[in-house]
């Protein structure tokens, strides 16, 4: 949310294809959510800058003769993938540092994805979350819901620019600052 609200052309988008999609239809459900591209985008970009977790498990080199980025890792050794950094890389994406959901218009709408190894925001592999494809239904589904029953505002006197999007590290990634933000009904 706080990353539309720093964007109003996107949000404008975003609700643009809910009214579309949806027509006079006050809530969307489950079904809906295939036919809304550019919302899944939303969410996926989302994920790409601000993942549920930044780092992902520690994992521990079961032999030796491993090598991760030319060097060599000795059995017992623990790794621990940092998760926000290979999604902000430059030379894995082009402007890392910018929310531009159209980066995955037309790509596989995947969060389990095995062919790209740089969008990963659930993990990779057999210790990948296995509640990837509940949680982003569910997240997109409530994103939907929220933006199709509400106008969004920022609160009197900040502007989109005022918005903070950094993040606290920690276990998962929280705001440094919260977001405030006043919901108007639509319905």
């Amino acid at each position: 949310m706080a990353e539309l609200l720093r964007q109003p052309a996107v949000m404008s988008k975003v609700r643009a294809e809910l009214r579309e999609t949806l027509g006079p239809k006050q809530h969307p459900d489950e079904s809906d959510v295939d036919r809304m591209p550019y919302l899944r985008a939303v969410v996926m970009e989302t994920m790409r800058l601000h993942p549920p977790s930044p780092l992902l498990m520690p994992h521990e080199a079961m032999a030796d003769g491993a090598e991760v980025g030319g060097f060599a890792v000795s059995k017992g050794t623990k790794l621990i993938v940092n998760l926000w950094a290979i999604m902000r890389d430059p030379a894995l994406w082009k402007q890392p540092e910018e929310f531009i959901p159209e980066r995955f218009l037309g790509a596989d709408m995947d969060f389990r994805r095995k062919d790209h190894g740089e969008f990963m925001p659930f993990g990779a592999g057999r210790r990948a979350c296995p509640g990837t494809p509940m949680a982003t239904r569910v997240v997109t589904l409530i994103l939907a819901s929220v933006l199709h029953a509400f106008e969004w505002r920022l609160p009197d006197g900040m502007q989109p620019c005022d918005v903070d999007v950094r993040g606290r590290f920690g276990t998962s990634l929280k705001m440094v600052t919260p977001l405030k933000a006043v919901p108007v009904p639509l319905f």
